[in-house]
C-alpha cells in the first residue's frame, strides 16, 4: 500500500511539473474601436482570432482583447507592441505610416476601383512584399491587412458636395497621412489632422466642418449625429495593417505560428464580410 501511495505521489509531481513547464502564452491584442463584433470590423477580427487561436492551440495560447484605445492612443499602443508589452495591434493606415511612412502609398486617390482588386492586391505579391519591407524597416511582423471600412466618402455640415468647387474653404478632418492631406488641399479644402478619438467632438463643435471615411466607420463613430451631408465618392480604399511583436512571433513554435497565421487570415475575411453587410 505504501509503495502504491509513493508511486501515486511521484506521478502527481511529474504531472504538476509538466503543467508548470507548459506555460500558457498570452497575446494582448488591441484595437481602437468598440468591442462590438456584429457591428465593428476590428471587433469581429479580434473575436474570430481569439476563438480560433485558443481552440486550435488547446489553451496553450491565450488571447486578451483590449478595444477602444484602452492601452493608449494609436502611436502609444504601437510603441508598446515594439517593446513587447503588447503583442499585437490592428493599426490604421495613419498609425502604420507613423512607423513606416511609405505605407501612405496605398492611399493614392482612385487607384483601386473595386473590392476584388483591393483584396487581390493586399493578399497577393504586393502585400507580401509590403509586409517584408515593414518588418525590415519598422520591425513589426505583419499578420495581414484588414479592411478599414472599405471605400471613403465625404461628409460635412456646410453644404451638399456635388462638384469639386463645393469643397473650397471647407475645414476637412484627415489622418496625418500626407496623401490624405494633399488630396483635400487639391480639392480646395483646408486639411486638418485630428486624432480619431477627437473627431466626433471636433465635428460637433465646429473645429472642422467635415471628414472623409468609409460608411461603416461613420456608423461606428456615430458621425451621422454631427454631420448633415454625405457624398458618395469612393475616392480611397484604406486598409488596416495587423502587426505583431516580431520577437514574440519568432519565439512561437512552428505549430503555434501556423495557428496564428491561419486565425489572422480567417479573421481578416470575417472583417471584410461584416463591412459588406453594415
Amino acid at each position: 500500500m505504501k509503495k502504491f501511495a509513493l508511486m501515486f505521489l511521484v506521478v502527481c509531481l511529474v504531472l504538476t511539473s509538466a503543467a508548470a513547464f507548459a506555460e500558457t502564452k498570452t497575446i494582448k491584442l488591441a484595437h481602437l474601436n468598440p468591442q462590438q463584433p456584429f457591428e465593428v470590423a476590428t471587433a469581429a477580427m479580434t473575436a474570430v482570432f481569439k476563438s480560433m487561436v485558443e481552440a486550435e492551440s488547446n489553451g496553450a495560447l491565450k488571447v486578451d482583447i483590449f478595444p477602444a484605445g484602452q492601452l493608449g492612443n494609436e502611436r502609444e499602443t504601437m510603441e508598446q507592441v515594439k517593446l513587447g508589452v503588447v503583442q499585437s495591434y490592428i493599426a490604421s493606415a495613419g498609425g502604420m505610416a507613423a512607423f513606416y511612412p511609405l505605407y501612405s502609398i496605398v492611399d493614392i486617390p482612385f487607384a483601386i476601383p473595386n473590392y476584388d482588386i483591393a483584396w487581390k492586391g493586399y493578399d497577393g505579391p504586393f502585400g507580401q512584399h509590403l509586409a517584408k519591407e515593414i518588418e525590415a524597416k519598422a520591425g513589426f511582423k505583419v499578420l495581414g491587412y484588414g479592411e478599414a471600412g472599405g471605400f471613403f466618402q465625404l461628409s460635412n455640415n456646410t453644404r451638399a458636395i456635388t462638384t469639386v468647387a463645393d469643397m473650397k474653404g471647407l475645414k476637412m478632418r484627415t489622418m496625418t497621412l500626407p496623401s490624405h492631406q494633399n488630396l483635400m488641399k487639391a480639392y480646395g479644402a483646408a486639411a486638418t489632422p485630428v486624432a480619431w478619438a477627437e473627431v466626433y467632438t471636433a465635428l460637433q463643435t465646429g473645429v472642422v466642418d467635415g471628414q472623409h471615411n468609409p460608411i461603416p466607420i461613420v456608423l461606428t463613430g456615430k458621425l451621422f449625429e454631427v454631420q448633415k451631408y454625405l457624398t458618395i465618392t469612393n475616392h480611397l480604399y484604406s486598409s488596416y495593417c495587423w502587426v505583431m511583436n516580431k520577437d514574440f512571433y519568432e519565439k512561437l513554435d512552428e505549430k503555434e505560428r501556423g495557428i496564428v497565421d491561419a486565425a489572422a487570415r480567417t479573421a481578416i475575411i470575417a472583417g471584410r464580410g461584416l463591412n459588406r453587410i453594415i
